[in-house]
């Protein structure tokens, strides 16, 4: 993601944080998308203001076990010498925009080209979208950066962004080929099963990926607004690699926000299909909340979130299940906060897996994946987000997700292996978990 840095890389220190801000006549995120031909980094997120970044003023890379703690620090560095007047809307301020690989040990070739362990931008033109507003935010970061020149690039780019052309038709996809046949998967399953019977696991996830081959190339403009329209409670993504791709998605999944001392996250998981009548659909909606499997699944997940985030919050608060609905599947959901006074990327690193997407012990869950799939995960199911100077920020689980390159993309999907889980039936929720960005594109 951005310029081609080495593998790991620190931000120069003595350098100013210069950042000026400034009111548009309002732009709607997909105008802006359409007038930046590579967006570095695209976020939207439910009750937050949408971001748009273009350009780096400086680039954070890393890698290895303490890849949190080495992004944190470098940021800080960032953001000690800011140069910003008081009056910049809270919203538009400075960020870093970015994410994380699933496991330490990242292969960052083949589709991951260019995807670092950890790889975040502060952007040098930032566009945020607001319910009533659009600010252009330019940054530069260096020895010679000046008020004067950040107010020229700001007289440049404040008419950039005046088109709003509806999406084109999608490309089509003119055949897919799956990383593991049927019989492949139900022998995965059967191991982590084994495993789990054994006493070694509780669950783990297993994710397969997809390769779409396209009859036209890919449009990032027109993928993102088809996926905002079927998917508008979804925290949408995209980030650009020095390598060609484009990791994008639209997931359903919050890892955690930190807002002024107050904490959100909450579990994510099991999963039914919706149905094609509202009879149906509350039907699947009960055999979910009331399947035994599903129900056990759940509350692994929750209970390990909160084990997770001992030692780093206070007075935390669990809501009441629900069901989160989306336009194909349907999820058991438990909301949790806490307050807290750690910065975001402490807490992600805290709960970065979660047992919806890794498993439990997370240790030994995370040496199963390894050895059980069969291809790198890359940033797939791993964390995206934000942060600011301070310390706030949202990060998503990068599920429902893809990585195009051109004509070709790249789709991943998991699902958790509990001691009573069917190959068949796990394998026909995968299924599932590939429709949002299937649809977009055909």
């Amino acid at each position: 993601m951005g310029t081609r840095r080495n593998a790991q890389e620190s931000v120069p220190a003595g350098g100013r944080l210069v950042s000026r801000t400034r009111r548009l006549d309002d732009t709607p995120l997909t105008a802006l998308v359409r007038a930046t031909e590579r967006p570095h980094a695209v976020w939207t997120a439910p009750s937050e203001p949408a971001v748009l970044a273009r350009g780096a003023a400086a680039y954070i890379t890393t890698a290895g076990t303490n890849r949190f703690d080495a992004v944190r620090e470098q940021a800080a560095t960032v953001f000690a010498s800011v140069d910003r007047p008081d009056a910049a809307p809270r919203a538009a301020r400075p960020r870093f925009v970015g994410g994380f690989s699933f496991h330490t040990q990242h292969d960052n070739t083949g589709v991951w080209d260019g995807f670092p362990g950890a790889g975040f931008v502060l952007p040098h033109v930032q566009f945020t979208v607001t319910d009533d507003a659009t600010y252009l935010t330019v940054n530069e970061y260096g020895a010679d950066a000046t008020p004067a020149s950040v107010d020229r690039t700001l007289d440049n780019v404040a008419t950039d962004a005046r088109v709003d052309d509806d999406a084109g038709p999608p490309p089509g996809i003119r055949e897919t080929a799956r990383t593991t046949d049927r019989e492949t998967w139900r022998e995965q399953v059967k191991r982590v099963v084994a495993r789990i019977e054994s006493g070694d696991l509780e669950k783990a996830v297993l994710a397969q990926s997809l390769r779409a081959t396209l009859d036209a190339p890919f449009s990032l403009p027109d993928t993102f607004e088809r996926l905002g329209d079927a998917y508008p409670d979804c925290f949408r993504f995209a980030f650009h690699a020095n390598g060609g791709g484009t990791f994008f998605g639209a997931t359903p999944e919050r890892l955690v926000t930190r807002h002024g001392g107050r904490l959100e996250t909450g579990a994510l998981a099991s999963t039914a299909p919706r149905g094609d009548t509202p009879a149906g659909d509350d039907a699947l909606e009960a055999d979910l909340r009331e399947s035994a499997k599903f129900q056990h699944e759940h509350q692994l997940v929750a209970d390990s979130i909160r084990r997770q985030l001992d030692g780093h919050v206070r007075n935390v608060a669990t809501g009441e299940q629900g069901v989160r609905k989306l336009t194909n599947v349907q999820h058991l959901f438990t909301p949790i906060s806490a307050d807290t006074d750690e910065h975001v990327l402490s807490l992600v690193d805290a709960l970065h897996p979660t047992p919806a997407v890794g498993g439990l012990p997370p240790a030994d869950a995370l040496d199963a994946i390894r050895e059980i799939e069969a291809f790198d995960r890359g940033w797939y199911a791993a964390p995206v987000g934000w942060f600011d100077a301070d310390g706030d920020g949202t990060f998503a689980v990068g599920i429902r997700s893809a990585v195009a390159h051109d004509r070709t993309v790249t789709l991943f999907a998991g699902n958790g292996i509990v001691a009573d889980s069917d190959p068949d039936a796990e394998w026909a929720e995968v299924l599932l978990k590939y429709r949002p960005i299937l649809d977009a594109l055909e």
